[in-house]
């Protein structure tokens, strides 16, 4: 098998990331494409030259292996790979649904505020490429939002809370991750939709997708797992919640009424643990630490309880291994994993999909980033929504957890942007 390698391009700036997505993604020189920001770096890559889906029958006992395997086949040297799992990949609730799909693309660019670079398997489209580059103008300028009520007008989200709760006094499990849908009643100019949505937001990650007519662009408060070459393995739990107002005063006031409350602390510290079993599973014996406990995290609209759990991976073990240990985070799911599940299963109308899933970038080197896709608008086949969910304990309040869903969800909602009628 002949190996092909990418050429390279570099231009010097200043650019504006964002004007530079909105350049190219309007370009018409990009298929299907990923962006995944990371570290004020935008990746941007498209026009897949391998093309890697999971579904649930290929899928039997783990789908982490033939991802690697997949991957390793690929005849790109220096290849990174982009694209989604969906929260059903874990739980194995999906039906017949697309699980999974990843890229490798025969078009990449990278850019920051100081450089952008250009990798492809095509010279021609370099050069065009550049041209796009080269042109964006100085800042994106987007159409203006229409805000989406983060409001349902029923009560069913609080009847699942609390059936939840009911359930948990039962001893059936201890946490539940419950999420609801609200409905985006036009469709949606993506781009413009996460350029809005970026300015507003203060993301551990950010992303807008389109591969196969599945779109998305969301915000993530938080990584499910980030690999290094050399093996050092780190996943950052986030739970326990207040609003960000924007008033410092107010802030101050909530952030300590978080750090003060026994339920939110109580779900915080208990995500950590289950965090550090999972890296504990895959690492160096007495290797795994916690640091950054209960740190405060901004996160857009709201603000949340953070630590940050590392490990070195044990000898055999793989990026790969430390993304399923993890996945989903206990953060979207519950504990433990296979009682939220079913619980969530039972109670939610529909699959999660991408939501509470992961957006990743992985490389042939061993590195593995991965986002957990909370925060975000979704659009496919021309129905577009938002979704958010909240932490529910023995001691949750149905209305406490619906307003948290509102808080969570005004972190996009306000910055949905109409796709302009033809």
């Amino acid at each position: 098998m002949t190996t092909r390698h990418y050429q390279q391009l570099c231009i010097d700036g200043p650019f504006d990331p964002l004007s530079v997505v909105s350049q190219l993604t309007a370009s018409g020189l990009l298929d299907d494409y990923v962006v995944y920001e990371q570290d004020q770096h935008w990746h941007i890559a498209g026009n897949p030259v391998e093309d890697i889906r999971l579904h649930a029958g290929d899928v039997r006992t783990t789908p982490w292996e033939p991802l690697r395997a997949a991957l390793a086949r690929t005849p790109i040297a220096d290849w990174h790979a982009y694209g989604w799992l969906s929260f059903e990949l874990a739980s194995g609730t999906g039906g017949d649904e697309l699980l999974g799909q990843l890229i490798i693309p025969s078009v990449e660019l990278t850019v920051s505020r100081q450089r952008a670079s250009i990798r492809s398997l095509d010279q021609p489209l370099i050069d065009r490429l550049r041209k796009v580059v080269a042109e964006a103008p100085p800042y994106a300028k987007t159409p203006a939002p229409v805000p989406v009520d983060e409001h349902a007008t029923d009560r069913a989200y609080h009847d699942r809370v609390a059936h939840a709760v009911a359930e948990i006094g039962r001893g059936r499990l201890d946490k539940a991750i419950l999420s609801r849908t609200v409905t985006v009643p036009y469709p949606v100019d993506m781009t413009a939709t996460y350029v809005r949505g970026r300015a507003a937001n203060t993301p551990a990650r950010s992303f807008l997708l389109d591969l196969d007519g599945l779109q998305a662009a969301g915000f993530s408060p938080e990584t499910v797992i980030e690999v290094t070459a050399d093996g050092t393995a780190a996943t950052q739990p986030l739970a326990g919640t207040r609003a960000l107002t924007g008033d410092a005063e107010t802030d101050r006031a909530l952030r300590t009424e978080l750090h003060r409350d026994p339920k939110e602390v109580y779900e915080h510290a208990m995500s950590v643990k289950l965090a550090v079993e999972e890296l504990t599973s895959v690492g160096v014996p007495d290797r795994t630490r916690v640091g950054e406990f209960l740190t405060v995290k901004p996160r857009g609209s709201v603000q949340h309880l953070a630590s940050r759990v590392t490990t070195e991976l044990a000898d055999g073990r793989t990026a790969w291994d430390a993304l399923g240990a993890v996945f989903p985070p206990v953060t979207a799911s519950g504990i433990p994993k296979d009682a939220a599940y079913r619980l969530i299963h039972e109670l939610e109308d529909e699959p999660r999909g991408m939501y509470a899933g992961a957006v990743l970038r992985a490389g042939a080197d061993g590195e593995l980033d991965a986002a957990l896709v909370l925060r975000a608008v979704y659009q496919r086949d021309g129905r577009a929504w938002l979704r958010a969910g909240a932490g529910v304990v023995g001691a949750s309040s149905p209305d406490r957890e619906y307003e948290e869903t509102c808080e969570k969800l005004r972190s996009v909602a306000p910055y949905v942007v109409p796709k302009a009628e033809r």
